[in-house]
Order: structure tokens, then sequence, then C-alpha cells
């Protein structure tokens, strides 16, 4: 039985960070991959949804300028799109391989714990001084009659022909991006929510604000609905629904969440704490078991689940192990964005948990539209910022078309706690963007 110093199971962007930072240390390591190395977001997420976001974003808003010094507007053409994110990304799962290769021992296949130091994989077994869980997570699969017709986020992000209608379960994140995406190229969408509201985790404002401009678009929208059935027809399907009839059409996709990848690990052998939110872990990112370690998606922490955040834990673990750090892991200010049209973003406090608290909080919103940057935009955009007693920035959330990157230039404000002075004594923005309009923003 090889021994290793750490044995790390899975590859994403959490694992990776992590191997390349022990490699420096000299360590014995070895990763272990059961699906595409690299994981999630660079194969089936992030990266090839942003890819196709630019197209998007720059077809939406010259339909938005049409009429105000755009002649016609740019039309999509998905197929050649996606023959291109498709050359582009098909080698990424092998070139990460290989370079986890040139500095540990790797091996394809689905793990589980023999023991708090002993791994199965492929009928062969390896022990570990420190095992770290960074599985991730996939899409949560629903349990009713016909879901085998179901699709996930994947798939559509492979979708070499676009459906004439297709038909999201769901309200997060992955429904609401796709199908800006695939509407924007010319399919008929249609999104259930179970609920009665989207982007829970977001201003509630400013998500209504986004169903609406959704629905300006065509995208259609049913509440408090939810698929019981799932059926063939000929070359379409029928969506049986809990409320009003059944609605046919020709794609649907399970946009329903995303749950941890656990059950396969049998972290009982290991006698690993764990929910169906994941597996659960201290502010050091120890499991219950003190060799044993959890980052990134697979944990049941309640931060979002978010590239940045799975590599700053990569970061923080590396340090704790490797570097002597003894305290406890401090999250910095956490920006967080919807690639739809428009976007949402947000960080720090979001405004409706503190919307009855005036005697610690200040909530203000301000209109960009006297910007000259929304000139000929119907989307003039809207900003809202939450103030603490000292009138420091604690939070701000932005729905407009550019409100990703306008939410950027305040993330340092609230980590770093800036206020108008010591913007104005060090930093002189270009001009004219947002950002030279921060100082009358700040207190």
């Amino acid at each position: 039985m090889k021994k290793y110093d750490y044995i790390i199971l899975g590859t994403g962007p959490a694992a990776y960070q992590l191997i390349k930072l022990l490699a420096t240390q000299h360590k014995s390591i070895l990763a272990i991959e059961s699906g595409l190395f690299g994981g999630t977001c660079p194969n089936v997420g992030c990266e090839p949804k942003i890819y196709l976001d630019g197209a998007v974003q720059a077809a939406l808003l010259s339909k938005q300028l049409e009429g105000h010094g755009i002649e016609q507007a740019a039309t999509m053409n998905w197929s050649q799109l996606m023959k291109e994110k498709k050359e582009r990304f098909a080698s990424w799962a092998n070139e990460t391989r290989k370079n986890i290769s040139k500095v540990c021992d790797v091996i394809s296949g689905s793990a589980h714990f023999i023991d708090r130091q002993t791994i199965e994989v492929n009928r062969q077994y390896f022990q570990g001084n420190r095992i770290i869980i960074a599985t991730g997570r996939r899409p949560h699969e629903l349990s009713i009659p016909g879901a085998k017709f179901l699709h996930d986020s994947s798939d559509v992000l492979s979708l070499n022909k676009l459906p004439e209608h297709v038909t999201f379960i769901g309200g997060g994140y992955v429904a609401m991006e796709l199908a800006t995406f695939l509407a924007a190229a010319g399919s008929q969408v249609t999104i259930l929510v179970r609920g009665d509201r989207v982007l829970r985790h977001f201003y509630q404002k400013y998500s209504r604000e986004l169903v609406v401009k959704m629905k300006e678009r065509g995208i259609q929208f049913k509440f408090e609905t939810e698929p019981t059935r799932i059926t063939q027809l000929s070359d379409k399907y029928v969506v049986e629904l809990n409320q009003d009839g059944p609605m046919v059409t020709d794609y649907v996709v399970n946009a329903s969440g995303r749950t941890p990848n656990i059950e396969k690990l049998d972290l009982s052998a290991a006698q690993i704490d764990y929910s169906t939110r994941g597996i659960d872990v201290d502010r050091h990112l120890q499991t219950n078991v003190n060799n044993i370690y959890a980052i990134g998606d697979v944990t049941s922490q309640d931060i979002p689940n978010l590239t940045p955040i799975a590599e700053f834990q990569a970061q923080y673990l590396f340090n704790s192990l490797e570097k002597g750090l003894t305290q406890p892991i401090n999250y910095p200010a956490i920006g967080t964005g919807v690639f739809a049209f428009p976007q949402l973003a947000q960080a720090g406090i979001n405004p409706d948990s503190v919307l009855e608290d005036g005697d610690n909080f200040e909530i203000k919103e301000y209109e960009l539209s006297q910007s000259s940057l929304y000139a000929g935009q119907k989307e003039k955009g809207l900003l809202t910022v939450v103030y603490d007693k000292a009138n420091y920035i604690v939070g701000v959330s932005e729905i407009s078309t550019s409100a990703i990157n306008d939410i950027n230039y305040f993330i340092p404000i609230i980590g770093l706690r800036i206020n108008k002075n010591e913007w104005h004594r060090n930093v002189l923005p270009i001009y004219p963007a947002l950002a030279d309009k921060i100082e009358g923003i700040l207190r």
C-alpha cells in the first residue's frame, strides 16, 4: 500500500490550487478524480459560460441601442458560437491532468474511504497522512416520472442545435443565466419557479426587476409551479405541472440546484460528519476527524459556492497546514453576480437583511441614468448602497448592463473600509467611467 503526505479527492479549482501550493513544499501527493480534470468551472461551468456571455451581451446591448445610433441589432449564430466554444475548451481537461501529473501522482476513478487514513480507488488502496476532500457539487436530481428526459447545465453548454422552445426548472443562477443565453439566440423560454421569487440570495427589489426585464424580452415565468411528470411526444416533451395544464416543449433543463458529491465517498467508514448540505467543517476547514479536511463546494458552510472562495480556502489550508497559521479562516469582502441581462451583482451586506435596522444602517439608492455611460440605453441601472453608523460602505447591490464590473469597484472599498478622504487621496480613476463617480457615493 503506497503512502502519501496528502491524498486529495477532486481536481477542481480548490484542489488544483492546493496541489500547486503543496508541490512547492516537495510533499508526496496523490490526486484522485472521478470526472473531468479541473472540475466544473473550467470545463462545463463558469469559463465556457462567460465565453458564451460575451456574444450574448453584445447582441442584447446592440438591440437596446437600435434606433439610438445603431441601425440594425446583432443576431447570434448559436451553432457557430458553440463550435468555437468547443474548440476552445475541448482540451482543457486533458491539459489540466497533464499539468497536475507534473507535480504529483494522479489516478482516475471513484474513491471511497476504508478508514480515516485509507482510500480505495479502482481496487487499489492508498494511505494519506492528511486527506483533503474537494469533490465539489453536481446538478441536483429530480425524483419525478420522466426525469430521464431532463438535461442539465453541462448539456446546455454543449448544445449544438438551438431548440425552438426550452423549459427551465428552477429560479437560481443557472436558470436565469442560461435562459438569457438561449432566449438571446432565438429560443422561446419558459422558467418554472417552485416558489414566488428568483435568486433568493440577491436583493429582492432588483431580482424582481430582472424578472420584469426578462419578461419584456419574451421569457415566460411560472411561479409556484413544479413539474410532476415528463413524457415524450414524438420529438417533443410534455411537462405536467402541479397547477395549470400540461405544456409542450422541445427541451427541458433541470436547474433546480446543486448537491454535494459525497454519496460515493462512504464518509461513514471514516466517521466523518456530514448532511445533505455537504461535509461539516470548522473554521479551520477541518472535519470532525483530525487528519481530514474539506474545501470548496462540497462543504456545508453557509457561504456562496464560488470559484474564488474555493481558491481562497485552498490558500488558507496551505498556510494552516504548511506555514503554521493558527487563526481561523476569515473571509474577505465577497462579490457575486448573475450574468443575465441586465446583470445583477452585489457585495457585502444584502440590503434585505437590514431593511428594518434603521438605527445601525442607512440604505440609499442611486440612479445611474444620469451618467453618459448609459446614453441611448433602455436599461439605465440602479445602485443601492448600505452604510453603517460610521458612514462606511458595508454593502452594495446593482442592476444594470455593467453591474458585475461596477460592483468590483466597491469590493476593495468594503474590504479595506475606505472613506471619501482616503479615496480622494489615493485614487484617481479613469474618466469618464463609473469609478470617477464613486467619490460622490463615499461618505
